[in-house]
């Protein structure tokens, strides 16, 4: 996973598929990780749930299971809306069970002397971790044909981005990373064919 400056989706959903990888297959330290890094918890949070695995397994668990469902179902949404297809209600199932159960609230909190925004759940259970990412989700997901999705143009990178750019015609999920991969490549090669 990236540091907080390597996200490049521009959207958190697009971040939440991006940060963990292609397989729903993740890890509670890994989807706590994301939540951390994108400060949908602090960090004294993300201590607190780290030992949750230990102290309540079965809400963990189940916590677990509906981040990997909701994000196996987005990365088949942005497939979809990539390839300007039909979107399966099956695939938009976890975003609404999750805007469902997550009623709130944002909040102004102080946290080490900044102040922050923070969900603050109307009810105990944990799916307001998801809240802000199934939101996400919906946004996106409601801009339907007309979203701004793209995937990137590197073949070997993968990533999705929101292409907010003036002209919409962005390629790359990141300059610093595979757009001057490219342009260093297509340099090479002009240069080396002119040296022939």
């Amino acid at each position: 996973m990236n540091d907080a400056s390597g996200l490049i989706g521009g959207r958190l959903s697009i971040d939440f598929v991006n940060e963990l990888g292609p397989s729903s297959d993740f890890s509670w330290e890994q989807l706590l990780h994301f939540l951390l890094l994108t400060r949908i918890i602090s960090s004294e949070r993300s201590a607190q749930l780290l030992a949750l695995p230990q102290n309540d397994p079965q809400s963990a668990g189940a916590l677990l299971d509906k981040a990997q469902r909701l994000h196996s179902c987005l990365a088949e949404i942005f497939d979809a809306l990539m390839d300007k297809g039909a979107l399966s209600r099956d695939w938009i199932e976890p975003i609404n069970e999750v805007l469902r159960i997550t009623e709130g609230h944002d909040e102004l909190l102080q946290q080490n002397g900044k102040w922050g925004i923070e969900f603050v759940a109307r009810e105990g259970g944990l799916d307001w971790l998801l809240a802000a990412i199934a939101r996400s989700a919906a946004e996106l997901t409601s801009e339907g044909s007309s979203a701004r999705l793209r995937i990137c143009s590197n073949p070997s990178c993968g990533l999705f981005f929101y292409d907010n750019s003036r002209t919409r015609r962005r390629r790359w999920c990141s300059m610093s990373l595979c757009g001057n991969r490219h342009k260093v490549a297509a340099f090479s090669r002009r240069h080396s064919a002119g040296r022939r």
